[in-house]
């Protein structure tokens, strides 16, 4: 990583806030955005669009909030708008008040660059529509904000009329306007389609304006377009964080900033602050309930993790040998994926990970082991404790913490149709033989509440130990309900989260090999 603190800077404008919720099944509280911009703001964008104030009490109440709840020590709030009704007057627009109102020192517009969409969705004429954006920059220029202008569906609008698009672009500069946005709304424009007509607004505008670039990804083309922009003269890139928005999305942040820092040599966050990305990533996803794609770049879980026994053969050797960049430089890390396809070099790292000495048959057993379970339907990778019980196993380890006897679930249907189930387990710890019998939500609640309670006495830190998801898939389903059956289990202390596994025709035996390797684990590294 280049830590020349002279890098010429392109400047990161994050719009999760607005262009984010309009993902499909997203939605946040307003204590969400809040949350939401305190982490952007600890990642260090320039820019933070907090919203349209004064389209919906969610924003307003934002905008309000966040003048006395949040201290930004490296981000720019920004309000969000648009320019002023086509034939109205700014002074009494209420969008462009709205934008006073919230109270931040920079503001960004969206105005209409595309002739088509002044004449048949604005249904005004052309020199209405340029004098719509002169007249709000005036406007807000005036009151002292900083005003940014989004140049909506600029490259489909230069396509079909240039000269019309300039006058917008100059209209804007001439008024006053800090930043000229130019935005692919509707993600149909290809890398050299975009360099070419940025280049040619770069050298209409010179440095009157920092030009910028706002690109939806309908082609997969959105970080591609960014970073052709900015070698064509762009300094300002707008985008969201793990790239949600709109229909395909928008740019992704997260890939858009490491490629420029990284691969281009321009600076787009504080220096240090790209090894936070990852983290801010995740907690993202996470407040937005919208898990992150494992195999984004950069930030994924398995960005950087390596499952080809001949991959991890060369990177024990030589550790840049298959990742193009230190994952750590991006908040990331190096896994080891063991599966059927692992090689001896991939068992024995992940040994020296897991604090294990192996042998030469201890390996090899592990990894017969692992292609005949996994053809079996079991899935190694998925279940990270699962495969350390295996690979302890291997190196003749027993577990000596209980040994059940018998388990037995009995489901009845009741009177009023309802059915109710319970489980009865012996348990062995030592020479001491419990038996329990309890009831649960269904087969697996019963059998976990049984064998908790036979073990509580003898492990009271079982009560830490927290299942926390339960999935199940049908591994062929042509064979209907004789179907082999793969369950996973996501368990937690507190301290740790680890997932198991069970494989068999029959779910409760499947559930059952899931529930007591997880105990199992648990109690293991319960110290």
């Amino acid at each position: 990583m280049n830590t020349n603190t002279s890098l010429e800077m392109v400047e990161a404008f994050d719009t999760t806030l607005r262009d984010g919720m309009q993902v499909e099944g997203v939605s946040a509280s307003v204590e969400d955005k809040l949350r939401i911009a305190e982490q952007l703001d600890y990642l260090g964008v320039h820019f933070i669009e907090g919203g349209w104030p004064g389209a919906n009490p969610k924003d307003i109440e934002f905008f309000a909030r966040a003048a006395t709840e949040l201290n930004f020590r490296n981000s720019t709030l920004v309000a969000f708008g648009s320019t002023r009704r086509p034939k109205g007057k700014v002074d009494d627009d209420a969008t462009l008040r709205n934008l006073l109102d919230a109270n931040t020192s920079a503001v960004c517009i969206v105005a209409k660059s595309w002739d088509y969409h002044v004449t048949d969705a604005l249904q005004t004429t052309l020199d209405e529509g340029v004098l719509m954006v002169a007249d709000s920059v005036d406007f807000l220029n005036g009151h002292g904000r900083q005003v940014m202008v989004d140049l909506e569906h600029f490259f489909d609008g230069y396509k079909n009329n240039p000269e019309f698009a300039m006058r917008v672009v100059e209209a804007a500069v001439m008024k006053g306007a800090t930043h000229l946005v130019m935005c692919d709304t509707n993600g149909g424009s290809l890398p050299h389609e975009v360099a070419e007509i940025v280049g040619k607004v770069k050298a209409f505008v010179g440095n009157d304006a920092t030009l910028g670039i706002h690109c939806h990804d309908d082609t997969g083309c959105a970080v591609a377009n960014s970073m052709a922009a900015v070698l064509a003269g762009v300094r300002h890139v707008q985008g969201t964080l793990n790239g949600l928005g709109e229909r395909t999305g928008n740019t992704n942040l997260t890939t858009v900033i490491p490629n420029l820092e990284l691969k281009m040599g321009f600076r787009c966050l504080p220096e240090g602050h790209l090894s936070r990305i990852t983290a801010v990533s995740n907690h993202v996803a996470e407040v937005l309930n919208r898990p992150l794609n494992p195999q984004a770049p950069y930030v994924g879980a398995s960005a950087f993790a390596h499952k080809a026994g001949l991959h991890v053969s060369a990177i024990k050797r030589a550790k840049d040998a298959y990742e193009h960049v230190d994952p750590e430089i991006v908040g990331n890390g190096t896994r080891f994926v063991v599966s059927e396809m692992a090689g001896r070099a991939t068992i024995e790292v992940k040994a020296d990970e897991l604090g294990l000495t192996m042998d030469g048959p201890a390996v090899n057993k592990v990894i017969e082991d692992l292609k005949r379970l996994e053809h079996e339907g079991y899935h190694f990778e998925a279940a990270d404790a699962s495969l350390e019980m295996l690979m302890r196993r291997a190196t003749g380890w027993t577990q000596d913490q209980f040994r059940v006897e018998t388990m037995r679930v009995i489901t009845d249907e009741a009177s009023d149709g309802r059915f109710t189930t319970e489980a009865t387990v012996k348990v062995w710890v030592g020479d001491a033989l419990f038996e329990n019998v309890s009831p649960g939500n269904g087969p697996v609640n019963a059998i976990d509440a049984a064998l908790r309670a036979s073990l509580r006495s003898s492990f009271p830190q079982i009560d830490k130990i927290h299942l926390v998801d339960y999935k199940v898939r049908i591994l062929d389903g042509g064979s209907a309900t004789g179907a082999i059956t793969r369950v996973l289990i996501d368990a937690t202390n507190g301290d740790r989260s680890w997932t198991t596994i069970g494989v068999s025709t029959n779910i409760i035996e499947a559930s059952w090999q899931a529930l007591e390797e997880s105990l199992i684990y648990g109690l293991l590294h319960a110290n």
